[in-house]
């Protein structure tokens, strides 16, 4: 196959922070809700949270570099492996770092 693939991946460390809240825990919070109340309802009283999803996560993780390499379409099946030698070469795998995510693949023609 003729053509290109730019692979975007990050490096995945022990110390990382990845957490998912939900609307219910986030607004259960009274702190969270007064702030979120002066911020937009300043002034008025009886104010009350609703909202149609339920399942409405919020996701507080660790802010990563993402870096990029470019492969072959041949390739396809060994990204994550290539991805790990060009982490290496690159020296980005340091002593706590436990591996790579891949985070985006382009496929150029």
């Amino acid at each position: 196959m003729d053509g290109s693939i730019m692979v975007t991946y990050k490096i995945l460390c022990k110390t990382d922070f990845n957490v998912d809240v939900t609307i219910d825990q986030l607004l259960a919070n009274e702190k969270i809700a007064k702030v979120i109340k002066s911020e937009f309802a300043k002034g008025i009283r009886n104010v009350d949270f609703a909202f149609k999803n339920e399942n409405c996560k919020l996701k507080i993780e660790t802010q990563k570099e993402l870096y990029q390499f470019e492969a072959r379409k041949d390739d396809f099946a060994d990204l994550v492996s290539l991805a790990e030698e060009d982490a290496t070469t690159r020296k980005l795998l340091k002593k706590d770092c436990i591996g790579i995510e891949l985070v985006d693949i382009e496929i150029f023609s």
